[in-house]
Order: C-alpha cells, then structure tokens, then sequence
C-alpha cells in the first residue's frame, strides 16, 4: 500500500497524524482531522477500512498521553477504570455496527449536540477552571453517572469517532463537576478503552490498512507526546479555549456536510 501512495500523500498523512495526535492528547477530537485526511489520501478505500486504520494511528497516541497524563497528572482511576471499562463496552457495540450505519445518517444529530455543548460552555465561561464534583456524598451515583457516559461516548466511538475525546471531556466537566485537565487525563484512558475495543472487532475483519495506520501511529506518538505535556504545563484554562475552538471546528465541518448532504 505504501509503495503505490505518492510520497507527497504519505507526508500529508504523516503530518495529519501529528496534528490529530496533539489535538487529541490536548482535549481530544482528533479524529476530525485524521479522518477526512484518510478519506483524501486513501480516496479508494471503503468507510470501515477508513474508520479502522484511523483507530489504529489513534490507539498509538492515546497509549503514549495516557501514560503521560496518568503520570503527571495521576487522575483519581477508581473513577478513570470503572469509565473506561464501560467505554470498551460500548466501543465493542459500536464497532459491530459500524458495518452498518453511515455516517451521513449521524450527522444531524452530531451537529445538534455540538451546537448544545458549545453553547453551554461558553455560557458558563467558569466551567471546568475548577473541580467541583457532583455526588461527592453518593460514590454509587458517581461511578454509575461515570459508567453511562463510558457506554454511550464508547458506543459513539466504535461507530463512528470524532470528537469522542471531547465529548469524553465536557460530559465529565458538566455531569461530574472534573475540571478540565483532569476530565482530560480520565478521557484519555478511557479513549484508550475504546480504540482497543474497536480493533477487537476490526481487526479480525482485516477492515484495517496496517502500512497507512501504523505510519499515522507514529505521528500520533509524537503529536500525542507533546500534546499531553503542553496541556499539563499551561492548565486548565489552556484546555479549554482548545475545547471551544475544537467544538467551533466541529460544528462548522459537520454543518457544512450536512448541509451538502441534504442539498444532494
């Protein structure tokens, strides 16, 4: 596969790595840029080969920011494990139904969300600067309001994927009260869950272009590497103004598909 890409197109995809890694590492969404550069690079190649070999760049830079938000950060894993573990859950039902389901028919409701989160949070400009937790008398409620979020984003993943580390961020700021950089450190890991378990499922299809996903991984490595460090130096007030950009981005890049999408 490598040998029949332009060298042009494999330093696009290279360096498209790179970027969605830091993205990523910073507060996920990486995938709005991996993907679409697949799509451009790999005009050949169907929906869930483009999907699996997006996870495999992606589980390479969310193993290397996990590890370093877990020790720089050392986020609190009795929630972080219990998240992930539901996450991989809802990844491996995503996953099965990504042979299946468009993309053209999430849009709408992707757009939608989006335009939620965003106006959310920029309507509560003090969300996420500070940790508040909710439930702090209740640990059941806590790790079970942990658990559905690890479902349904998990879910969302395995089918789909953008911005799946964002909306692992915001639903732990606004539902659990996480600031920012810890909600991002709790998102990676569980980002990790469910890009492992979606190459359970992908994987033995042979859905996965291994050449094209493993040079991507590499970008993601670095990108992932540096990502993580410059979040954990500048805080939380850094994580999010990149959150609000990311979500703007999101909402204009699926605004604008959608829109094509109905005008077709």
């Amino acid at each position: 596969m490598l040998e029949s890409l332009d060298p042009g197109v494999l330093v696009f995809l290279a360096l498209a790595g790179l970027a969605a890694g830091f993205i990523d590492a910073v507060v996920g969404g990486g995938g709005l840029i991996q993907l679409p550069a697949l799509l451009v690079g790999l005009p050949g190649a169907t929906p869930v080969q483009l999907l699996a070999t997006n996870k495999v760049g992606s589980i390479c830079g969310t193993t290397v920011s996990s590890i370093t938000y877990v020790r720089r950060i050392r986020p609190d894993l009795r929630t972080a494990l219990p998240l992930a573990a539901a996450a991989f859950v809802g990844s491996l039902g995503g996953a099965a139904l990504a042979f299946l389901i468009t993309k053209e028919a999430f849009n709408p409701i992707i757009l939608v969300v989006l335009v939620v989160v965003g106006c959310y949070t920029l309507a509560r400009p003090t969300m996420g600067q500070m940790q508040a937790l909710r439930f702090g008398h209740s640990r059941r409620r806590h790790l079970g309001t942990a658990a559905v979020i690890g479902l349904a984003v998990g879910a969302y993943d395995g089918a789909l994927g953008p911005g799946t580390g964002s909306f692992f961020v915001f639903a732990l700021v606004s539902a659990l009260g996480y600031g920012f950089l810890e909600a991002s450190a709790k998102a990676k890991i569980a980002n990790l869950a469910t890009n492992l378990a979606a190459l359970v499922v992908f994987v033995p299809q042979g859905a996965v272009i291994w050449p094209v996903g493993l040079l991507m991984g590499v970008g993601n490595i670095l990108g992932g590497y540096l990502g993580a460090r410059v979040a954990v130096a500048r805080g939380s007030g850094f994580v999010r103004s990149v959150f609000v950009v990311l979500v703007v981005a999101f909402i204009l890049k699926i605004g604008y598909d959608t829109w094509v999408q109905f005008l077709g």
